[in-house]
């Protein structure tokens, strides 16, 4: 290995390549690899030991990469057989239309965080936003913000990649992060809702043809859809709960996400009567989520590179030197990585990776680092170079130029989940 760090400006140069070439649409996975060989070789590293640092980086996230892995089999028994779908038109059917951008955004939250990727949520409430929306005489700009901000803000409390990220980042419980993110979540929901209701009719409204006739099919029964969601969540609070009752027994039960959420898939598809599609459903899962951990390996790349460096070292200097509260950097590399890369997943993966070290230097605690950047990661996170932006327009049978609309709406949530984030952890718990 080196015989000293590499400088702090090759590990930005690489990070900047990588960031450059995902902004070209060039493969997410190829880019930070190549990023973090180029930061490497500038750096003064051989041959040899660019390669060292790039393994020493993909073998810290493997832990991360299994785990998400396993978040897949739920997010596959949650899609592919109904469940999310009939929790959507439950809660839109109990609030009714008088509450209905109350309804589209907690349904979208709810999926999302029971463990359906966002993207999907949208999709699957999107038909029926569209509905209300033409009834309701509600514009098209605001469906997407209620589903949109309720997506976000289910995805900060949820089992997800990017929930996964961000605890493993700091050696956290997903539990403890999920549970960290509640209070932003019901501020990021609420400001979606408030921010929706004051647009709505703003935009386009929607119009005959931008509803599909879909084939009408028969939702499997609410109790059966919750199964496995519950039952992930009630398991991943157990050691949480043990702890804060000072309950020995609960306490030292640590069981890992690793096993929970295959086996609370299991249960529920069990429950709902279809034990024969385990299997479809667990190869569904997985292809979902592979494209997330061929990131994650990426991303461990561009980690090696950062570890190798004095970046970490530099960046807390330039902060006690310039005045500001270190604190500001767990947030504001979330926002950073959220908008060049237009994912929130691959945002949390990179701001750790990357910032990690430096943001505990400064004094902030693991906890609050890791919602910080969670919740940052969520704020410029939709953007067109994102598939979550497109798939979204689509969803909403959007032009690009609609959808540009929507980003600064988008945002208003997630800075509002950000601020949240960033007073109650960054300073008055930290």
């Amino acid at each position: 290995m080196l015989d000293s760090a590499i400088p702090w400006f090759a590990a930005i140069i690489g990070l900047i390549v990588a960031i450059v070439l995902i902004l070209k649409k060039f493969n997410p996975v190829y880019s930070l690899f190549f990023g973090a060989i180029v930061g490497c070789l500038v750096g003064g590293a051989s041959l040899v030991d660019t390669i060292d640092i790039l393994i020493s980086g993909t073998q810290s996230v493997i832990g991360t990469a299994i785990r998400v892995l396993a978040a897949g089999m739920l997010a596959g028994v949650m899609m592919e057989s109904g469940a999310a779908e009939s929790i959507a038109n439950a809660i839109v059917t109990k609030l009714g239309d008088k509450k209905a951008i109350l309804s589209l955004a907690l349904s979208t939250m709810i999926i999302t965080a029971v463990g359906v990727f966002i993207p999907v949520a949208v999709l699957i409430v999107a038909p029926i936003a569209l509905s209300v929306g033409k009834q309701t005489g509600i514009s098209k700009i605001a469906l997407l913000t209620a589903l949109s901000g309720g997506g976000k803000a289910g995805n900060i409390i949820s089992p997800n990649p990017n929930t996964i990220a961000a605890a493993d980042g700091f050696g956290l419980n997903l539990s403890s992060v999920m549970l960290a993110g509640f209070i932003p979540a019901l501020f990021g929901l609420a400001t979606a809702v408030i921010v929706a209701n004051l647009i709505k009719n703003k935009g386009e409204m929607v119009r005959d043809r931008d509803i599909l006739k879909k084939e009408v099919k028969e939702l499997m029964p609410l109790g059966k859809a919750l199964i496995a969601p519950m039952l992930s969540i009630v398991l991943l609070l157990v050691n949480p709960i043990g702890t804060l009752l000072k309950i020995e027994v609960l306490t030292n039960l640590k069981i890992d996400a690793l096993y929970i959420l295959p086996f609370a898939s299991i249960i529920g598809t069990l429950a709902m009567g279809h034990a024969n599609k385990i299997s479809e459903y667990a190869s569904s899962g997985i292809r979902r989520v592979t494209d997330t951990v061929l990131i994650l390996i990426g991303a461990g790349a561009i980690a090696g590179l950062i570890s190798a460096s004095d970046l970490s070292v530099q960046v807390v200097k330039l902060i006690h030197t310039i005045g500001i509260s270190g604190t500001f950097l767990a947030p504001i590399s979330g926002i950073l990585m959220g908008l060049a890369v237009g994912s929130t997943s691959t945002a949390v993966i990179l701001a750790t990776g990357s910032f990690g070290q430096a943001i505990l230097d400064t004094g902030t605690s693991s906890l609050a680092a890791s919602v910080m950047v969670h919740t940052g990661a969520t704020v410029i996170d939709s953007v067109p170079q994102g598939n979550y932006f497109h798939i979204s327009a689509n969803s909403m049978n959007m032009t690009i130029k609609e959808r540009l609309k929507v980003i600064p709406y988008e945002m208003c949530v997630g800075g509002s989940m950000t601020v949240v984030a960033t007073i109650l952890y960054g300073f008055i718990l930290n």
